[in-house]
């Protein structure tokens, strides 16, 4: 299905959840969909816009007359830091119960548009699964709303389980002393669909804690039922990769479609205005991929802990050492909001010793780098945008999980896909060392490497024309995104 032949274009509203992981996979969406005859009005907050001009330029949002930009306000009062990712709890909360009324407006003014100026009505909306309040806006205009969940799907199966988990009394845990209990950590919950083997710990890290008041778990709660209403659920993954939860998980929820991995569908789009539309909020060093140039094939480590981790500075000195003693070469990204409450400021004995075989960076082009014939592995917080993206590259992984789903998706990586390994929460040096000199040099590393090249054939076989994910979005277009809502 190449084009829309309609008098009159359909219009999709696409919204992203505020933060870069979530932003990007929504804009290679909202590219496609407009690639297929779609008029398309993409909605950040207020100050996602703010900061993408800022590292973009001043015009890289003017947009296309049929691909434009408008904001709504966030809730939350002006940061003190000017170009950091906002906290994620507070932002999960502001945006639930204040962004409705701005986003209601937005569709109402986008249809007085199409009396006044010509442009067609919204005939759809596209939202991030963490933003159901569109649900209701979508509702009063009466048009169909698919929800976009940026997770993996063994990672929103986990959010799925949390009202089980709270009625079975395993969560919030009992007090404080549970979270570092390994024995209640390591319990084995064995009545999640298609999950198996999986510990309480390994769960989503929401549910490490004895609050029953928590705002994370509630909201995760209040989502994942709200995520029944919508049209159907989307995806940034492919079929073969998590089959037998997929299967499970379409018997509880709306109809379900995985299109990934999104990146590669928007890479084979022709050449448009489009192409130069980019969602970085931070100014990519484009510099990296010359000093990549410069090192042999398979031989550089790139660590990147994405736009939302934040750790402290002893963690950063045991990552920063255990990189040191692996002898590997190393381009590492280091946010300038990377360490909690101060700049990320590393040793100067740090910086000698590993100076003729490093690059540190505050931002690059990920796709670009993982790509990179000289990128050898990847140590990640394992994010599923990142985790899709090595697979897609060829490049196995070290991941050192932070919060969310990740400590499924790592568990994914290194026990079903057999493409990674893990450090520990508490990240020493040794360990570090160890798991990337396997990652590079060892037995196991080449088995990962063997393995993530299979699997990053599956998912080129599912861009394909013919693949599974292209039928999976002519089908939410044809089915869902062009047919008449049904409440």
């Amino acid at each position: 299905m190449g084009s829309i032949d309609m008098i009159q274009k359909p219009h999709a509203v696409c919204i992203p959840y505020p933060a870069q992981g979530h932003i990007n996979p929504m804009l290679n969406l909202a590219k496609l969909l407009h690639h297929r005859g779609f008029h398309v009005t993409f909605v950040n907050t207020e100050y996602n816009h703010s900061r993408l001009l800022h590292s973009r330029g001043p015009s890289s949002l003017d947009g296309l007359p049929s691909f434009r930009f408008r904001t709504i306000p966030n809730g939350l009062p002006p940061s003190d830091v000017a170009d950091a990712t906002q906290d994620i709890p507070a932002l999960c909360q502001s945006t639930s119960k204040f962004c409705l009324p701005y986003f209601r407006d937005q569709l109402e003014r986008l249809n007085e548009e199409s009396t006044t100026l010509g442009s067609p009505p919204v005939s759809c909306v596209v939202s991030d699964g963490m933003m159901s309040f569109t649900l209701d806006a979508a509702k009063v205009i009466g048009v169909s709303e698919v929800l976009f969940w940026t997770t993996s799907v063994c990672g929103f199966m986990g959010y799925v389980q949390y009202c089980n988990l709270v009625d079975k009394g395993l969560a919030p845990l009992k007090d404080a002393s549970y979270l570092t209990n390994v024995n209640i950590l390591d319990t084995i919950i064995d009545w999640i669909p298609e999950m198996r083997n999986i510990c309480l710990g390994e769960l989503l890290s929401f549910l490490r804690t004895p609050d029953p008041d928590d705002l994370m778990i509630n909201f995760c709660l209040r989502e994942t039922e709200r995520a029944k209403r919508a049209s159907a659920i989307v995806f940034n993954t492919f079929d073969r990769l998590e089959h037998e939860v997929l299967d499970a998980l379409k018997a509880m929820v709306p109809p379900i479609y995985t299109l990934g991995p999104l990146h590669i569908l928007t890479e084979q789009l022709p050449d448009d205005d489009t192409k130069s539309i980019g969602s970085n909020p931070w100014k990519e060093d484009l510099g990296c991929l010359e000093w990549l140039d410069s090192n042999p094939p398979v031989s550089v480590v790139y660590v990147n802990f994405g736009s939302i981790t934040v750790m402290s500075p002893a963690q950063l000195g045991e990552l920063a050492w255990g990189l040191a003693n692996s002898g590997q070469a190393f381009l590492w990204v280091i946010r300038p909001d990377l360490v909690l409450g101060n700049m990320a400021i590393l040793p100067p004995d740090f910086l000698a010793a590993t100076r003729q075989r490093s690059l540190l960076v505050s931002w690059c082009p990920q796709e670009r780098v993982l790509n990179h014939p000289a990128v050898g592995g990847f140590l990640t917080h394992g994010g599923w945008k990142s985790t899709i993206e090595s697979i897609v590259a060829g490049v196995p992984v070290v991941c050192w999980p932070f919060f969310v789903e990740q400590q499924r998706n790592c568990w994914y990586s290194c026990e079903e896909w057999g493409i990674g390994l893990e450090i520990d929460d508490d990240v020493k040096r040794d360990e570090v060392e160890r798991q990337v000199r396997e990652l590079m040099e060892g037995e196991r590393g080449k088995a990962m490497k063997r393995k993530v090249m299979e699997w990053q054939e599956m998912a080129r076989e599912a861009a394909r024309p013919s693949g599974s994910s292209c039928s999976n979005l002519d089908e939410v277009i044809d089915k869902v995104l062009l047919s008449p809502r049904r409440d």
